[in-house]
Formats: structure tokens, sequence, C-alpha cells
């Protein structure tokens, strides 16, 4: 039977790529969006394109009192293109970024980051749980800012450091339903992240180049297809673990 795959934040980055790479292994996805739904329905084309299903969905992960509503959307849009109700992986991608020196970072980007970072993973996954088949798979995205520090991200790799507590709780509260979960923390990465600033920034691109044990910063094809092989058959003992993909960045 074909999997179908919830990935948060797929318009853009990182979700894109992984949404776009769970369908090249075969799966069909659902993506979510906070505004860029024009970005979104370019990624269902895309998916389409390869012969696999796709819908879009809205959904702000920082707010909590929308997912019950969200939940139901879904639950719909499940029957309706699928003829089922119930998913097969979760992975929590949405997010931004924040930078700021720990002496300036203000109580409204702190709130922000863990809103969305940490509370709406909490809660859009607790929601999720009577739509999660058993058997299935959660992958929470982290940061490799949560193993070495670089200036200006305090809040950001603190709210990234709960996830990889939260998601240990994940797998051993939820493996009795046989369902895993891990974290996978992406290094240095050329998306748009932080308005593009590994990508665009040649100063930064070449510091992060040279932390790196491969010599480059990372490409988001570097990072969704190890998020879809994770999500297949052959890593189903996989199971509680934090996953760096970051080329050996700062070893």
């Amino acid at each position: 039977m074909t999997t179908i795959s919830l990935v948060t934040g797929g318009s853009r980055g990182l979700g894109r790529n992984t949404a776009i790479s769970i369908a090249r292994h075969g799966g069909d996805v659902v993506l979510t969006y906070r505004s860029g739904k024009v970005d979104a329905l370019a990624v269902v084309a895309e998916i389409e394109a390869l012969g696999r299903k796709a819908v879009a969905l809205q959904l702000d992960t920082g707010d909590v009192a929308s997912l019950s509503t969200f939940v139901a959307t879904l639950q719909n849009t499940l029957r309706v293109t699928w003829g089922r109700d119930t998913l097969d992986h979760l992975v929590n991608n949405a997010g931004h970024g924040e930078m700021a020196d720990f002496a300036s970072t203000t109580e409204e980007q702190f709130d922000t980051l863990f809103a969305v970072h940490v509370k709406g993973v909490f809660f859009l996954t607790q929601a999720l749980l009577p739509v999660l088949t058993d058997g299935g798979r959660i992958v929470n995205f982290s940061s490799g800012l949560t193993r070495v520090s670089f200036p200006g991200f305090s809040a950001y790799s603190a709210a990234k450091g709960a996830i990889e507590v939260l998601t240990v709780y994940m797998a051993k509260e939820l493996g009795a339903r046989g369902i895993t979960a891990n974290t996978v923390a992406p290094g240095a990465i050329e998306t748009d992240f932080l308005g593009g600033a590994v990508r665009d920034i040649p100063d930064y691109n070449t510091a992060f180049a040279n932390m790196t044990a491969l010599g480059r910063v990372g490409l988001p094809d570097d990072i969704g297809p190890m998020v879809a092989s994770l999500l297949g058959p052959d890593n189903r003992w996989v199971n509680g673990q934090r996953i760096e993909v970051s080329g050996g960045q700062t070893i």
C-alpha cells in the first residue's frame, strides 16, 4: 500500500526537498504551508509530475488553537483523496530562524521560536496521534547547532535542543504502537533560512564550508533524500536517535 506522509513547511527549503524526495521514493504527500500557497501548489505539481499524489493545506504550527480544525480538514482530505483517514509518516519540519546575540534576544523572539519549534511540534503531533497509523514514523527536524555553538543562535538552538529531548520521549511512549521517532539535525544548508544567509553571503558560505570535513556547505538535496530513506522499511529499527546530516561539520 502506498504510504502517505505529512510534511509541515513543505512549500520551500528542506521541507520542499523532503516532500519531493518522498515522492521519488514512491510515497504520496500532504504538505503544509503557512503563507506561501503559490509555492506549495508548485510543489504539488512537481510531485504529481512524478506520478504521485499530493495535497497542500494551510497551517500555522505556532497557532495551537487552530490544530483541531486542521486535523479535521486533514482527515477529510485523506478520505476524499486516498479513501482513508490515516497517515503513515509525520515530518515536523516547519520553522524559522532568528539570529540575535544572547544579550539582545527579545522575549518576543524567544516566544515565537518556542511557539513554532517546540509547542507547535508537541501539540500538532499530539493532535495527530489518532490519525497516525500504528507502525508509523515521526521525524522531527533539529539542527547541528545543538551539538556545537555559534553566536547568535542561543534561543533557536535551545528550542531545537528541546525537540531532541521530546523526540526521545515520543519514541519511548509511542513504541507500544510500533511508532518510531527520530531527529534529523542538518548542518549549514543553502536555503532561504535567515534570508538565505548561507546561500547568498559568500563570507558565511566560506566560513561554514571551512568548518565541514567535506569542504562545502550542504544543499537541500543532501537532506531530503536522507529523510525519505529514514521513512523507508529498511530503517524500521532506527528509533529515538539524533541523526546529524552535516557533512562532518565541526568534528
